[in-house]
């Protein structure tokens, strides 16, 4: 038998037990929460409690991002492997609780081996080295190009193409964002700055939440901007990141978002979080988008002259309800979605209402019309047929945006004003900084109505057709179109 050193026997032993190991474990798979809309986003076994991402921009946008993002969480069961949401990306090196892992990468999970088996109820950290790939299909979601740089739009379900994480709101997490760009540019993102270093020719930015904030709310804007401060009510700090060149141009806009968080303390309390600002981006997106404490609005709807000024007005106030509605009151599934929008859009209706002339019952009306086709071709407001494949943006129909702002107003129709304003209020307060469900919203209305809703909730929210409208008797929906 040939001489075989302590240092060879120990690699043997080592890569027989490897061996074994890869043996006895199932091949990786990728796995979900169970979203019935999207089966694979978010992960079992694990509660996330902060992230820590960190960025390093070379100054062109069509470059990979080298990227570092730390995950602090709390396991929820045993685990053997950790699954994240992570695409569109290359990941060098994974570390478990400060540990070297290995990893695999199958559809759009990251599976990474835990160095030993994990009990639940522990702390668990881990630290991803990868890069952030802006190239992407617009309608994928994920990082958006700007003329002068980049920023996110990450809703529904892309903010893991972006950063690996628990991709789902159910799970909201406290963020910190560590940002390294040319000295030249400007970066910002959600919350509030933390501090700003200069090295050589890069500044690095940080800034960090107050409130946890779910995934597809993140947002980070890199670009030649300017920031502009103004204060808010009780005050509030406010921040609008703008492109430099637009900074005066687009000041009677920026300047609106005081008055309109008033108006919308008086529907519903005190503003939820630590800032609130508008990112003009400089692209065409076809969409604004709610991103926490920081809404991106794309630049031509206040430079095209098009659009009238209620319109932009309303269309301000419709993000603005979000932080509301969508980011402190978080959707606990997709099939919730209806919450987010039914509410921005029925505050967006409001206001317009209240400042412009433009009356609600017609807008509802004229939705009633409508309801029955909008049913047809995209599901009932709570359960939204699923997004067309590579469409994920096609889930945002009209049934989840005036389609549910009627249900509202059938609901405000049926309880009566002042229930209708005391559960708004009582909602937003009670779920703040919780995801929620549609079961949390109708169990509360019917205890502030005294009475089970069930019934009418059953009807609006899940029929294939429209019900009566209350007080409105002769509202009809039209027919669905065939062929």
């Amino acid at each position: 038998m040939p001489f075989i050193s302590r240092r060879l026997r120990a690699a043997l032993l080592a890569t027989a037990s490897a061996t074994l190991v890869a043996a006895t474990l199932p091949s990786p798979e990728p796995l979900g929460i169970g979203d019935r809309l999207f089966p694979y986003l978010g992960n079992p076994g694990y509660d996330v409690l902060s992230y820590d991402i960190s960025f390093t921009y070379d100054g062109r946008n069509t470059e990979p991002l080298d990227a570092v993002t730390t995950i602090e969480a709390r396991t929820t069961e045993p685990l053997e492997r950790v699954n994240l949401d992570f695409a569109r990306g290359k990941v060098s090196a994974v570390e478990v609780n400060g540990l070297t892992s290995d990893f695999a990468t199958t559809r759009e999970d990251l599976v990474v081996q835990a160095p030993t088996a994990i009990p639940a109820g522990v702390p668990l950290r881990i630290t991803v080295r990868h890069t952030s790939d802006p190239n992407g299909s617009r309608a994928e979601g994920g990082w958006l190009r700007t003329s002068d740089g980049l920023a996110m739009a990450n809703q529904a379900d892309a903010a893991h193409r972006v950063f690996p994480g628990n991709d789902h709101p159910a799970d909201k997490a406290y963020f910190t964002f560590r940002i390294t760009a040319p000295e030249k540019l400007t970066a910002v993102a959600n919350g509030l700055p933390v501090s700003t270093q200069r090295r050589g020719a890069t500044t690095t930015w940080t800034y960090r939440t107050e409130h946890p904030m779910a995934t597809e709310l993140a947002q980070v804007s890199i670009g030649t901007s300017a920031i502009v401060h103004r204060t808010g009510p009780h005050g509030l700090p406010l921040r609008d990141v703008v492109p430099a060149a637009d900074r005066a141009r687009l000041e009677p806009w920026l300047k609106k978002t005081p008055d309109q968080m008033a108006w919308m303390e008086r529907q519903v309390g005190r503003y939820p979080f630590e800032t609130y600002g508008l990112l003009v981006a400089d692209t065409s997106t076809g969409f604004e988008l709610e991103t926490q404490t920081l809404s991106l609005f794309e630049r031509p709807l206040f430079t095209e002259p098009g659009y009238p000024e209620w319109y932009v007005d309303s269309v301000m106030v419709h993000e603005l309800a979000h932080q509301w509605f969508g980011n402190s009151v978080s959707p606990q599934s997709w099939s919730d979605l209806w919450l987010n929008e039914g509410h921005a859009s029925w505050y967006e209706a409001r206001y317009a209402e209240e400042h412009a002339d433009q009356p609600l019952e017609r807008r509802m009306r004229q939705a009633y019309t409508r309801s029955d086709a909008w049913r047809a071709a995209g599901g009932p407001p709570a359960y939204p047929d699923a997004p067309e494949p590579g469409h994920k943006i096609s889930l945002f129909r009209p049934v989840v945006y005036d389609g549910s702002a009627l249900v509202l107003y059938a609901l405000r129709q049926e309880i009566g004003t002042a229930a209708f304003d005391r559960l708004e209020r009582t909602w937003v307060r009670r779920h703040k900084d919780e995801s929620a469900t549609t079961a949390d919203f109708t169990g509360l209305a019917s205890h502030i109505a005294g009475r089970d809703l069930g019934a009418f909730f059953q009807a609006w929210l899940y029929g294939e057709k429209t019900p009566p409208m209350p007080g409105h008797p002769d509202w009809r929906s039209e027919k669905p179109k065939t062929g």
